[in-house]
């Protein structure tokens, strides 16, 4: 009988984490979610995974967690992963961040793991000079946020060489959507997404959106952002374990073409029918214009391709999500922790 793999899912009640999880539960993985809750949720956790509640920051749960459990492969999500807050307190990122993850990767090593994904960024690449950004665009993080994955990433690079430890880091562009079936969404608090802040303001939670910028060179004066869906997203961190077998690699996600921040709006008011408010604002520093990813390295590689690209499909599933979670995980069933120790 084959040995049926145990993957420990870091942040695995969050946004893409979660949804990753409910991807690994139906491939028939084994599943055990390590988060905080500060920012996941447990109603986001399917039954069939089992959810331990702890900090990456406490080696001594660490030392329980991996007592308790053997993992095969690790895919890390819990980290701080505002931008913005990044720029104003660029220590928590930089240092929690990082030693967190410096932290867990120490503990797998230690404990044999060799598989490791990690959920990357594209604020990897900054101000890019051209378009779209491939995985040779040179890396100039545009904040402490995307200077923390970086460091993380040469963590890892490290933890290959010395301890055989294979890693995919993937660097996603603007994850968004819901799942298909509408049981999971996206929940963020404070929400910082341009498609769920459309979706509140359509749902009569916001007054309006604010666009920051009118005047960007593109064709309607706002920047240009590229939208992937969350299930394409967990699809691919599953391909990646695979690929560990035989080496690491580095992949950027995204569906290849842009969409303006007026695109996404006017998108949002066909899907819910809603009349959305708008309102112009002035830029935010170090916003670019355009960010597009290329992400034929891994189509090439791995054979994965986005099965919802059309952002149409992309707000839809999200607003699906909203109309049947109108509180979001508020009213979810509260769930009991496996203890681990």
């Amino acid at each position: 009988m084959p040995h049926q793999e145990t993957v420990l899912v870091t942040g695995g009640a969050g946004f893409v984490g979660s949804h990753c999880v409910a991807e690994l539960v139906a491939r028939g993985y084994s599943v055990v979610v390590f988060d905080n809750l500060q920012q996941g949720h447990r109603a986001a956790v399917p039954a069939e995974a089992e959810l331990v509640e702890g900090d990456l920051a406490s080696p001594a749960t660490l030392t329980r967690l991996f007592s308790a459990f053997r993992f095969d492969a690790i895919l890390h999500f819990a980290s701080n992963s505002l931008v913005g807050e990044s720029m104003r307190n660029p220590h928590l990122y930089l240092h929690d961040n990082v030693v967190n993850a410096l932290n867990l990767v120490q503990f797998a090593a230690d404990n044999g793991v060799r598989r490791f994904v990690l959920s990357s960024t594209a604020n990897l690449f900054g101000m890019p000079d051209r378009m779209p950004i491939d995985e040779n665009t040179e890396i100039d993080p545009g904040s402490p946020y995307g200077e923390s994955k970086f460091m993380i990433e040469r963590i890892l690079h490290w933890a290959d060489k010395v301890h055989g430890m294979h890693s995919a880091c993937l660097r996603y562009f603007n994850a968004a959507g819901a799942h298909p079936d509408g049981h999971l969404g996206e929940d963020h608090d404070p929400e910082t997404h341009l498609i769920p802040l459309v979706l509140d303001v359509a749902a009569g939670k916001r007054p309006h959106i604010e666009i920051f910028g009118d005047d960007y060179p593109t064709h309607d004066g706002t920047c240009i952002r590229d939208y992937i869906h969350v299930s394409d997203l967990a699809d691919a961190h599953i391909r990646v374990l695979s690929a560990l077998d035989h080496r690491s690699c580095r992949y950027n996600l995204g569906n290849g073409r842009g969409y303006t921040v007026r695109e996404v709006i006017e998108t949002a008011r066909r899907v819910t029918g809603r009349d959305i408010a708008v309102k112009v604002g002035a830029r935010r520093p170090g916003d670019p214009p355009v960010l597009i990813a290329s992400s034929e390295r891994i189509r090439r590689d791995l054979g994965w391709d986005p099965r919802f690209p059309d952002l149409e499909t992309i707000i839809r599933h999200a607003w699906d999500w909203r109309c049947r979670n109108p509180g979001g995980y508020e009213s979810g069933p509260v769930r009991e922790l496996v203890a681990v120790g």
